[in-house]
């Protein structure tokens, strides 16, 4: 990342990713005091569990962020027509859990063509509805994703590699 990016983890735990964004950032910001606030509001998290929010928090402290934008709360209940009103991120940095399976009340907030029950084909929707144009994006996604399917899965792919420059998988 370089300074002046707005970075986001959207199922950001303990804040793992951001601190080692700002851990590049910090080499970036010099003695300017505004270069320091650059670097204050470099990061956006949000976690749906107490504990690793507090340690996300924590960890922003650590790293001189003095009031952290880290959200409690689940990224996933949120209608997708919502997140284009919203912030996009230049980076976004994420792990998200997978393996889980939401409820239909967290389903229905995507569109039904996107519509899956797997989290991390949902944390994917929500990666490419709040990724700037150009921007860049490094997730962990289960070994099975990309061999999916299931009607969700295929879109999703079709999505992911017709409208985004899908540069590496490893």
């Amino acid at each position: 990342p370089v300074l002046g990016e707005r970075i986001g983890d959207f199922a950001c735990g303990t804040g793992g990713f951001l601190t080692s964004a700002l851990n590049v950032l910090d080499k970036q910001v010099g003695n300017s005091l505004e270069n320091r606030e650059i670097y204050n509001n470099s990061v956006y998290g949000v976690e749906k569990k107490a504990m690793p929010h507090i340690l996300c928090i924590t960890n922003m402290l650590l790293h001189d962020i003095d009031n952290p934008n880290i959200i409690h709360g689940n990224t996933l209940e949120t209608d997708y027509k919502e997140y284009r009103k919203m912030e996009q991120f230049d980076v976004v940095l994420m792990n998200p859990p997978y393996g889980g399976n939401e409820k239909d009340s967290v389903k229905v907030n995507f569109p039904a063509d996107l519509r899956s029950s797997e989290t991390a084909d949902l944390f994917m929707n929500i990666i490419m509805f709040r990724l700037k144009k150009n921007g860049r994006c490094g997730i962990i996604i289960p070994d099975g994703f990309l061999f999916g399917t299931d009607n969700a899965k295929v879109n999703i792919k079709k999505k992911l590699f017709s409208e985004f420059n899908v540069h590496t998988i490893v």
